[in-house]
C-alpha cells in the first residue's frame, strides 16, 4: 500500500498544484512509483483520458510530472461551474448532472465511496500518493462536510504540508490563523509548513520563520521561491490573465470570455520568441492583433451574449473584415457560426444568432462528446495555407454538434484514437477557422504553421522563428521545478514525514472519541 503525503493551502492559488507537481517529479526522479490525487477539483480546464473520461488538468499536469499516464482515478470528482451558484458534477469521468452549490453541499458525502475506491486503486499501484487539497482547510462553515482537505487527509491517513502564499502578503497570519482554526487532531496532522512564492533575501525572513515555528509548534520545511515555471494552469485564477505583455512582431489576442475554459490550448505560443499572446477582457485592450482566438467556454450562449453586449463582437467582425485571422476552438468555434440552438436546456435554452463568420449551425445535445483524436489540417485557403496537411493530436469535449451549411469547408480530418472512427470536422472560410479539437497547437509544427500564416499576410519573414514541441518543453519545466524545490525544501524532513505517517494520531483521536462516548 502506498505511503501518502498531502499539500494543503491557506487559500486558493497558494501554489498547491505546483508544489504537488514538484514533489511528484522529485519522487519519480528518486525511483518511486508516484501518482497525484485530488478528491474534488473545481475548474473549467479539463482533459479527456485515453478511455474517453473527463478529469481536471491540474492532475494531468501532476501525472506528467510523475512520468505516468493521466487517469480519472487521480480526480474522481470534477466540478465545472456553469454560473455563479451551480456546477456540472462529473464523477469518475462521467457527467452526473448539474447541481446548485447548496444541493451539492448536501449530496457530496454520498460520493465518498467513489473517492475512496479511486484512492485505494491508485494506492495499490504506486509507492507514493501526493494528494492536493482545495481552497483552505480552515473554511469553518464547510468543515462538517469536508471531503477534500482535512476530511480527505483523515480518510487517506496522510500527513499534511500546509503552504502559504507570501506573494500576496500576510503569510505568517495565513499559516498561524489556519492552524489555529483547526481542531486539535487536525493540527497534529500538519507536519510541516511551507512559505511559498518568496522573492528576496531569505535571511530577512528568518526571525519570522522562527516565531512561526514557536507559535505553531510545527516546523517550516521550506521557503519556496517565486518560480516562473511554464506548465499548465488549473483555472481562471491563473496569473496569465493579468500579465503585462508587450506587443510582439506577431501579436495574438485571446478573448477572455467570462466562462473561459481550456485556455491552456494557447500556451505553446508563449514559447515562441517574437510572438506575444495577450488575454483581452475589455474592448479597449484588443488593439489590432494579427490573430484573434475565441477559446472554449463552459457556457457558449451566455458568453456570446457577453461578447455582443460588451462591444467585443463588433470589434471581432471589424477585424475579420480587415483580414485579421480569427480562430475559434470548441465553444469559440460554435460562436463563430450562424445559429445556436439549445432545445434541451443544456445551457440557457432557446436559440441565438451566432457571430456569422462561419457557415455552420450548432445544436446543443444532452450527450457530451469526449474523445482523444489525432488528425491533420486539410487543404485550407491561402490565409491558412501553411497549415495544410500539418498533423496534430488533441481531444474533443463538447455538448454541441455543428452542421455545415452551403459554402462550408471542413478544416481538419480526425481519427478517434480509441474507436478508430475517422471524420472531417471544423470549418474554415477565408481568414476564419474553427475546430472542436483542444490541444491542437501543442505540436511545434502546428503553432509555427499559424505564425507563418501571419507572416505571409503581413509580408514579413518569420522563417527564423522557432517553436517547441510542447510536450518536450513541459518535461524540461518539470525538471526545473524539481531542481528548485530540492534546493529550497528540506527533502530529508519531508521523507521522514512521509515514512512516519499519522496513523498514531488518528488512532489516538479515535480512542479519545470512544472515551467521550
Amino acid at each position: 500500500m502506498a505511503k501518502t503525503i498531502m499539500i494543503q493551502g491557506t487559500m486558493s492559488n497558494a501554489g498547491k498544484s505546483l508544489l504537488a507537481a514538484g514533489l511528484c517529479r522529485i519522487f519519480h526522479q528518486d525511483g518511486y512509483r508516484v501518482a497525484p490525487f485530488k478528491s474534488q477539483n473545481m475548474a473549467l480546464n479539463s482533459f479527456i483520458t485515453s478511455e474517453g473520461l473527463e478529469m481536471g488538468r491540474a492532475q494531468v499536469m501532476q501525472a506528467e510530472a510523475a512520468g505516468i499516464e493521466p487517469s480519472v482515478l487521480m480526480n474522481p470528482i470534477l466540478l465545472k461551474p456553469t454560473n455563479d451558484v451551480g456546477s456540472q458534477v462529473i464523477v469518475n469521468g462521467e457527467v452526473l448532472g448539474t447541481m446548485s452549490a447548496r444541493d451539492y453541499f448536501k449530496y457530496k458525502k454520498k460520493l465518498v465511496p467513489d473517492i475512496m475506491k479511486a484512492f485505494h486503486k491508485l494506492a495499490e499501484e504506486n509507492d507514493i500518493i501526493v494528494i492536493e487539497g482545495a481552497g483552505s482547510p480552515a473554511e469553518i462553515n464547510l468543515k462538517s462536510e469536508d471531503i477534500v482537505n482535512m476530511g480527505m487527509a483523515k480518510m487517506a491517513k496522510a500527513p499534511v504540508l500546509l503552504a502559504g502564499d507570501i506573494d500576496r502578503g500576510g503569510v505568517f497570519a495565513q499559516l498561524y490563523g489556519t492552524v489555529e482554526l483547526l481542531e486539535e487532531d487536525e493540527r497534529k496532522m500538519i507536519k510541516g509548513l511551507i512559505i511559498n512564492k518568496f522573492r528576496g533575501d531569505k535571511s530577512i525572513l528568518d526571525p519570522g520563520v522562527a516565531m512561526l515555528e514557536e507559535k505553531c509548534k510545527i516546523p517550516v520545511v521550506g521557503v519556496a521561491p517565486y518560480m516562473n515555471i511554464q506548465v499548465e494552469d488549473e483555472d481562471s485564477l491563473t496569473e496569465r490573465f493579468d500579465r503585462h505583455q508587450e506587443v510582439g512582431v506577431i501579436d495574438m489576442a485571446v478573448i477572455r470570455v467570462p466562462r473561459i475554459s481550456n485556455f491552456t490550448d494557447f500556451n505553446p505560443f508563449e514559447s515562441i520568441p517574437g510572438v506575444s499572446l495577450r488575454y483581452v477582457q475589455h474592448p479597449s485592450g484588443l488593439k489590432q492583433p494579427d490573430v484573434i482566438f475565441l477559446p472554449g467556454t463552459k457556457n457558449t450562449m451566455d458568453d456570446l451574449k457577453w461578447l455582443r453586449e460588451s462591444g467585443m463582437e463588433a470589434l471581432i467582425l471589424k477585424a475579420a473584415a480587415s483580414g485579421t485571422l480569427i480562430f475559434g476552438i470548441c465553444g469559440g468555434y460554435q460562436m463563430l457560426g450562424e445559429n445556436l440552438s439549445d432545445p434541451h436546456g443544456v445551457e440557457a435554452g432557446g436559440t441565438m444568432r451566432g457571430i456569422g463568420l462561419l457557415p455552420v449551425d450548432t445544436v446543443f445535445a444532452e450527450h457530451k462528446t469526449r474523445t482523444q483524436v489525432c488528425g491533420k489540417f486539410l487543404e485550407l485557403d491561402e490565409e491558412f495555407a501553411p497549415l495544410k496537411n500539418v498533423e496534430f493530436t488533441g481531444y474533443e469535449i463538447h455538448m454541441g454538434e455543428s452542421t455545415w451549411k452551403n459554402g462550408a469547408v471542413a478544416s481538419t480530418s480526425t481519427c478517434d484514437t480509441v474507436t478508430g472512427t475517422e471524420k472531417t470536422e471544423g470549418t474554415f472560410y477565408h481568414n476564419v477557422c474553427g475546430t472542436y479539437v483542444h490541444g491542437i497547437f501543442d505540436k511545434e509544427e502546428v503553432a509555427l504553421g499559424l505564425v507563418r500564416a501571419v507572416g505571409i499576410r503581413k509580408g514579413i519573414d518569420v522563417s527564423e522563428m522557432e517553436g517547441v514541441d510542447f510536450a518536450t518543453f513541459k518535461e524540461t519545466q518539470y525538471d526545473i521545478l524539481a531542481s528548485e524545490l530540492r534546493k529550497h525544501l528540506d527533502m530529508k524532513k519531508i521523507y521522514e514525514i512521509l515514512e512516519q505517517g499519522v496513523e498514531d494520531i488518528l488512532e489516538e483521536s479515535e480512542s479519545e472519541g470512544e472515551a467521550e462516548k
